[in-house]
């Protein structure tokens, strides 16, 4: 039995179907308000049968923090995947933030180790690696920068619940993926960048990073789960690409003229201040914060060469210019 926490997520629901297609028994942890519907309509794009598929799952509600009903869903399970996770860059949101990220994670560790689990997964963030020498990252920068956001300072504190898991006996690996692209996730996330490439704006930021497509992600770490490699982590980026290279993809896909005028940092401050206005009389969360501000007007670099020589010479990254496009035509045709 395997269980999954954030299935109804985009690296979630994309790592159940291919478990399910792959003939594994899968439990799936949600919460009382998760949309169960986007699972099944992430399947649909992958099966003529998405419900037939679905239906096999053995669906728990739990939060990250209930531990009862966590004890419930590790009932007979011997691997683990940890993909839940908050996601906000509001510091606003710091106590949720850490209630879900930093605690939640603690108690799924300490429920491995109680049930004895075989191995655990823990999808991280490439936020979590410390770039404040020069602009590439590998596995050895283990701690997030000073002014980090606070998603990744708390993405960093459950690794560290995870690698304190390691110390305990419990096989563990960590994966930090760069920005997931992939169909079907569209209010959150990285799914934020199609509905902003999809406004047509003509300015661009300035900066770069890290991306990756969620098939390979789930690849990945289906791979690093059935090895025998252990309490080890690894960056999972396909491709480092400039924002302004994203969009130009993205833009013609939407049919939306591509951006041609970057983002000075008189434009980002200034969308600083607007944000913030916005969030302290609407109460919304905040989307652009100095750090946010930092990573748009800079390049960051992130090396997979240690994920490529652990997978071998037969696999292979799909471009992302043709996992863009796809997405964007099934943005498209559902908005």
């Amino acid at each position: 039995m395997i269980l999954v926490s954030g299935g109804t997520g985009l690296v979630g629901a994309h790592l159940l179907f291919q478990l399910l297609k792959n003939g594994e028994t899968v439990r799936a942890i949600h919460r009382p308000k998760s949309n169960l519907a986007r699972v099944k309509k992430v399947f649909g794009y992958y099966s003529v049968h998405p419900e037939e598929l679905f239906n096999t799952i053995q669906w728990v509600q739990a939060d990250l923090t209930d531990i009862p009903a966590l004890e419930t869903a590790f009932y007979g399970v011997t691997q683990v995947y940890h993909t839940a996770a908050l996601i906000s860059f509001d510091p606003g949101d710091y106590k949720s933030l850490r209630k879900t990220n930093v605690e939640g994670t603690a108690n799924m560790v300490n429920l491995c180790l109680d049930k004895g689990i075989q191995k655990l997964c823990y999808v991280s963030t490439i936020g979590t690696l410390d770039r404040s020498g020069d602009h590439w990252a590998t596995e050895e920068n283990e701690a997030p920068d000073l002014d980090a956001n606070v998603y990744a300072q708390t993405k960093y504190e459950a690794e560290l619940q995870v690698w304190r898991g390691s110390q305990e006996g419990l096989p563990v690996v960590i994966v930090n993926p760069g920005v997931i692209v992939g169909p079907g996730f569209w209010g959150g996330g990285s799914g934020r960048l199609f509905t902003t490439a999809n406004k047509g704006y003509r300015y661009y930021p300035p900066g770069g990073t890290g991306f990756v497509s969620v098939g390979d992600v789930v690849k990945s770490i289906l791979y690093l789960m059935d090895s025998p490699i252990k309490n080890e982590r690894f960056i999972v980026v396909a491709e480092n690409l400039s924002y302004k290279e994203v969009l130009e993809i993205m833009a013609p896909a939407l049919g939306r003229p591509k951006p041609s005028r970057p983002l000075k940092k008189g434009h980002l401050q200034l969308l600083r201040v607007f944000d913030w206005i916005r969030g302290l009389f609407s109460r919304k969360e905040r989307r652009i914060t100095g750090r946010t501000i930092h990573s748009m007007e800079n390049r960051q670099w992130y090396g997979n060469k240690k994920l490529r020589e652990a997978l071998g010479t037969e696999f292979e990254f799909e471009p992302l210019s043709k996992v863009l496009q796809l997405s964007c035509a099934r943005f498209k045709e559902e908005s």
